[in-house]
C-alpha cells in the first residue's frame, strides 16, 4: 500500500511506474482516489501488481489516503489496519493491541480457537 500511495502521490518519475487508472465514478463508499480494477483475458496479466492492489487501496479511508507524507500514512494505515480481522483460507486472524507495549492474536478456526499474547 506504501507504494500505491508513493505512486498516486508522485514521489516517483510517472514515467517509470506502473500505469495506475484512477475511477472517474463517485460513490459514497471508499476513498476519493478509488482505483479502477482493468479487466483481463488471460490470468497472467490479473496477477500484475496493478490488479492486485487495487481491492486493498480501495478499501482504505480518506485520511490514509490524503496523508501528507508518506510517514504519515504509514502511520495511519498501521493504525487503521490494527483493528481489522484477517481471513485467510477459512482462518480468522485478528489483532487488538493493548497499552503496555502487548498484542493479542486470536485464531479462530473450526475446529480450534488459539489467543497468543505478544510483548515487544
Amino acid at each position: 500500500m506504501i507504494e500505491t500511495y508513493k505512486i498516486l502521490s508522485g514521489k516517483y518519475y510517472m514515467v517509470a511506474v506502473p500505469n495506475l487508472i484512477t475511477s472517474t465514478i463517485l460513490t459514497t463508499r471508499g476513498n476519493d482516489l478509488r482505483l479502477q480494477k482493468t479487466r483481463t483475458r488471460y490470468d497472467l496479466r490479473k496477477f500484475f501488481f496493478t490488479n492486485r492492489v487495487v481491492n486493498l487501496w480501495n478499501s482504505l479511508p480518506n485520511g490514509v489516503v490524503h496523508a501528507e507524507s508518506t510517514n504519515m500514512s504509514k502511520t495511519r494505515l498501521d493504525k487503521f489496519w490494527m483493528n481489522q480481522e484477517i481471513m485467510i483460507n477459512n482462518l480468522q486472524l485478528s489483532c487488538r493491541n493493548s497499552r503496555n507495549r502487548k498484542v493479542e492474536v486470536k485464531f479462530i478456526s473450526n475446529s480450534f480457537e488459539a489467543v497468543i499474547l505478544l510483548e515487544y
